[in-house]
C-alpha cells in the first residue's frame, strides 16, 4: 500500500525522493495547451463548455498526484510517454508536491466558482491567469515558480532543482549576457514601439483574399 501512495521514486545516487522534470514539463505544456484553448474559446465566443472540462480535467489529474501518487497521473504519464528517449533530469519531490498544492488549492477555486456555481467574474479570470503563468514558466523555462515559493517558506533549501539552479556556482561564458546583447534586447523593444506607432493603422486594415478561393455572397435584385 505504501508504494501505490508513494510520492517520489528511489534512485540510485539520490537522497531523496524524485520525479523526472523531463516529464512534469511534458505534461505542464499539456496542460497550459488545454487550459489556453479553453480560456480563448472564453474570450471569443463567450463559450465555457470547453473551460469547465478543462478546469474539472486539470484538476482531476492534480489532485491524483498530490493525494495518490504522481506515478498515476494521466498526464505524466503521457509526459513520459512523450520524453521516454530522453535522459531524465531528476528534481526533488518535496518542492514539487508542495507546488501542486498550490496548484490544487488554485483549480479547486476555478472549479467551485465556474464548474458548481456556474458563475464568472474577475476572481476566476485572475486565478485562471496565474495558473497559465505557471503553467508557462515549467513548459517554457523550467521554472518551478511554486518551487521557489517553497524555497522563501522553508529555510532549508529545496534540493535537486531543475537546471541545478540550488546549486551555487558561477555561470559559464555562455550563460552571461554582454552589454552588446542587452542593448540588442533594448533596441528590439523599442523597435516594436516604434512599429506600433507608425504602421498600427496599416495593421489594422483587414485583408484581403488574395487569389479569390473565398466565396462571396451574392445577392439578387428582385
Amino acid at each position: 500500500m505504501n508504494t501505490v501512495f508513494k510520492f517520489g521514486e528511489d534512485v540510485d545516487g539520490y537522497k531523496i525522493s524524485v520525479l523526472n522534470e523531463r516529464e512534469i514539463r511534458a505534461a505542464a505544456g499539456l496542460l497550459f495547451l488545454m487550459m489556453f484553448i479553453a480560456i480563448l474559446i472564453v474570450v471569443f465566443k463567450g463559450d465555457f463548455v470547453m473551460l469547465k472540462y478543462a478546469i474539472t480535467i486539470f484538476l482531476t489529474d492534480i489532485l491524483i498526484r498530490v493525494f495518490i501518487s504522481p506515478r498515476y497521473s494521466p498526464f505524466l504519464i503521457i509526459g513520459r510517454f512523450i520524453v521516454r528517449n530522453q535522459v531524465p533530469e531528476y528534481v526533488g519531490a518535496e518542492q514539487k508536491k508542495f507546488a501542486w498544492i498550490i496548484g490544487v488549492a488554485l483549480a479547486s477555486v476555478m472549479f467551485i466558482h465556474i464548474v458548481i456555481l456556474n458563475a464568472r467574474g474577475p476572481i476566476a479570470g485572475l486565478i485562471c491567469l496565474i495558473c497559465l503563468i505557471f503553467l508557462f514558466f515549467e513548459t517554457a523555462f523550467g521554472i518551478c515558480l511554486g518551487c521557489k515559493v517553497y524555497s522563501w517558506i522553508y529555510k532549508e533549501k529545496a534540493q535537486y532543482c531543475p537546471g541545478e539552479v540550488c546549486e551555487v556556482k558561477d555561470r559559464q561564458a555562455i550563460q552571461k549576457i554582454s552589454k552588446p546583447q542587452l542593448l540588442i534586447v533594448v533596441g528590439f523593444i523599442l523597435y516594436i514601439y516604434f512599429m506600433a506607432v507608425a504602421f498600427h493603422e496599416d495593421f489594422r486594415k483587414e485583408t484581403y483574399d488574395l487569389f479569390g478561393l473565398e466565396p462571396t455572397s451574392q445577392t439578387s435584385d428582385k
